[in-house]
């Protein structure tokens, strides 16, 4: 690519100079015949113009076309012959006719050196036109062709892409560390040795063979070297002559294999300019030449200088984008699920994936969490747009279900309430002042707006109860293999207000498998939803036994090279509870219950071989029947569940719920709850259409 433009440039030089040389020689030509005929009409010599015309043609047209020195040259030799010739050699000519052909001849060489001056002086004045044309088309394409991604490494490609071969035969740009991590800038100044990386370099060689250093590979630059003088003073540095510099050949002494490059290669001359924008010094940029024999000068250095400032600005512009996406993905990440818990229901596995660098992160996300009775909710959602306010919102939205979740909720009522929640936040537009009582930017409005689908799953029934808020269907698998979308209500999006949500409750087969998801796995610009859908069934139809494994499995079908929005799975195998696990009394609503129960829930703790914790258990039952029998209605019912835990449960048909309240010195109740909640790790109260459920976990190994 050298070799064509070099040519093209000299094409376009001898065009423009063979245009002008015509020029001078026509005019000149027509000159001299008018002096020939003068000659010959005045003196009659009639072979005066045919032997002086070759010898007053002669400089001139060396002067047309020939340089300086050369045309002296001629112009002298040119003299020197027609004086011997017409002075001496030819004797039949008269003395007016050879004074005539001598100073025709000398008037000739005098025009033709100043022909070739003139013509000289054109032709520089239009090599540096056509040179300054060149630095500005390539001003110009640097402008256009660096920065078109908010990607440090990219970008900083397309700034040696775009020196090379135009105005370097060889260029590197080493950054520091902490521009492709996205940290902070390092303060300055920069003394001693730095610690470089190098991101790019581009040769007008088929490789990069000059590199010392390959793509990726840092470098710690001594003192004396070339780049740490340069950011060390802030400057650039031009080396005309790379050996004639004491510092660089002191430099290239203590790195043998570099200077073993510059030998093989012939490096002459370079060019070292510090990126810096807005303050920040964000490495190096180095052009050098090698092959091409003319050195860098004071207008090729200022002309590097435009370059590698644009193109600073857009490093600095991608690493700043760099630093608040990897912050907004910290941020995401912190409030998404650290790890699945482990729980009796369900066998859990997840994925998430954020969005490409381009479309920010989004506000995508999915929980498992365990309920009372050793049941479980799965939730997955998707928060409406990208950034910093996406994933904020995504956190509050995931406290508040979780909050909602705690006081076990139906996931019809679930979404009502976060429904209210999403509306109350999607009119929040006063983002208050900040520690200097400046107003902060205003929120946008009316731009909170999310989808999410709740269920809740009981291994002992294996009920599963399941509401969507505007969200895609799950997928069921069953344990043949079989996948379907579950017939469930769509339900408006969250945000909309006022409007109702369904639930639907299915009985799980156990080793059923429940695919939860968001929009971005199965929807993208180049795949319509239904499209994704079918692909998302088919790979989970040969589900294996790990979940991981079929996480994987899913990613790898329907992941798609440009993603655009954030991806969220989330697959739960589902389990049972059987007899072993699992005893059930009904009691009747009378006292005589409360000693009986508490004879049941000691015969079941001895055949579960939990007798060091019987004692609590005996006061927690206890004092929950004598609740229900006192306070509830009848039917009262006793289950014990032994897993991670012992849970207790009394149920009875009241709908009121109790209240922990602190009992005084001379009260005869309201001591039973408080005793239940120090008894127990912890204590709730669910409802249900039948009533209400008063439940409590105890450890099963007792406190020492």
């Amino acid at each position: 690519m050298y070799a064509t433009l070099k040519a093209e440039r000299l094409r376009e030089v001898a065009v423009v100079s063979v245009r002008l040389s015509v020029r001078h020689v026509t005019v000149l030509l027509l000159g001299w015949i008018a002096l020939a005929t003068f000659v010959q009409i005045d003196f009659g010599e009639g072979g005066l113009l045919r032997w002086s015309g070759y010898s007053v043609l002669t400089p001139v047209v060396a002067g047309a076309l020939l340089p300086m020195r050369q045309s002296l040259l001629i112009s002298v030799v040119n003299l020197v012959v027609s004086g011997c010739v017409y002075g001496v050699v030819i004797d039949h000519l008269t003395d007016g006719g050879r004074v005539v052909v001598l100073v025709a001849v000398l008037l000739a060489s005098v025009v033709g050196v100043l022909v070739c001056r003139v013509r000289l002086e054109r032709e520089e004045r239009l090599v540096r036109l056509m040179v300054a044309r060149d630095r500005l088309a390539l001003l110009g394409q640097a402008t256009a062709g660096v920065g078109t991604t908010l990607d440090v490494v990219r970008t900083a490609r397309e700034l040696a892409d775009v020196a090379t071969p135009r105005f370097a035969d060889f260029v590197t740009v080493d950054l520091f560390d902490w521009v492709l991590s996205g940290d902070d800038p390092e303060p300055g100044p920069f003394e001693g040795a730095v610690r470089l990386r190098r991101v790019a370099h581009t040769s007008v060689l088929d490789s990069s063979p000059e590199a010392v250093l390959d793509l990726g590979e840092a470098d710690v630059y001594p003192p004396i070297s070339v780049p740490a003088r340069s950011l060390a003073a802030g400057t650039p540095i031009r080396a005309g002559q790379l050996l004639r510099d004491a510092e660089v050949v002191e430099w290239l002494a203590q790195d043998p294999r570099r200077a073993a490059k510059v030998e093989d290669f012939g490096l002459h001359s370079g060019i070292t300019i510090p990126l810096r924008a807005r303050g920040a010094t964000l490495g190096v940029a180095v052009f050098i030449r090698h092959r091409r024999p003319e050195p860098f000068d004071d207008d090729d250095l200022l002309l590097a200088e435009e370059i590698t400032s644009r193109a600073s600005v857009c490093l600095d512009n991608a690493h700043r984008y760099t630093r608040e996406h990897h912050r907004s993905l910290t941020l995401q990440r912190s409030l998404m699920p650290r790890g699945l818990p482990r729980n009796a229901a369900v066998e859990a596995a997840s994925r998430y994936l954020p969005a490409g660098s381009e479309a920010g992160v989004g506000g995508d996300w999915f929980d498992v969490i365990p309920l009372s009775g050793a049941r479980v909710a799965l939730v997955v959602g998707d928060v409406v747009g990208h950034g910093m306010h996406a994933s904020a919102t995504m956190g509050r939205l995931r406290a508040a279900v979780r909050t909602l979740a705690d006081i076990d909720l139906p996931p019809d009522e679930l979404l009502t309430h976060l429904d209210d929640v999403v509306t109350r936040l999607g009119t929040e537009t006063d983002p208050g002042q900040d520690e200097c009582g400046a107003p902060l930017d205003p929120l946008p409005a009316g731009e909170t707006g999310a989808t999410c689908l709740y269920a809740v799953y009981d291994p002992v029934s294996r009920r599963c109860t399941l509401a969507r808020a505007g969200h895609p269907p799950p997928v069921l698998v069953a344990p043949d293999g079989t996948t379907a979308f579950v017939d469930l209500p769509a339900g408006p999006p969250l945000g909309l207000g006022s409007l109702p949500f369904e639930s639907r409750e299915l009985e799980l087969a156990e080793g059923s498998l429940l695919a939860l998801y968001t929009n971005g796995l199965v929807e993208s610009r180049r795949r319509e939803m239904d499209e994704g859908l079918d692909r998302l069934r088919h790979a989970l139809s040969g589900a294996g036994p790990s979940l991981e494994a079929t996480c994987d499995a899913v990613l790898a079908s329907l992941l798609d090279d440009q993603q655009t929005d954030d991806i969220a799975l989330l697959l739960a195998r589902t389990r049972a509870l059987d007899a072993q696990h699992v005893a059930t009394w009904d009691l009747a609503a009378e006292p005589a219950s409360v000693g009986r129960a508490r004879d049941l829930a000691t015969s079941q703790l001895a055949a579960w071989g939990l007798e060091a914790i019987a004692f609590t258990t005996e006061l927690v039952v206890s004092e929950l029947v004598t609740n229900a029998v006192r306070y509830g209605e009848a039917p009262v019912q006793l289950r014990l569940i032994r897993e991670k835990t012992l849970i207790c449960e009394v149920s009875d048909g009241s709908s009121t719920a109790p209240h922990l309240r602190r009992a005084r010195t001379l009260d005869e109740g309201g001591r039973g709850l408080f005793i239940v909640a120090q008894l127990t790790d912890r204590w709730g109260t669910r409802h249900d259409p039948q009533g209400k459920t008063i439940w409590s976990e105890l450890s099963l190994t007792p406190p020492v």
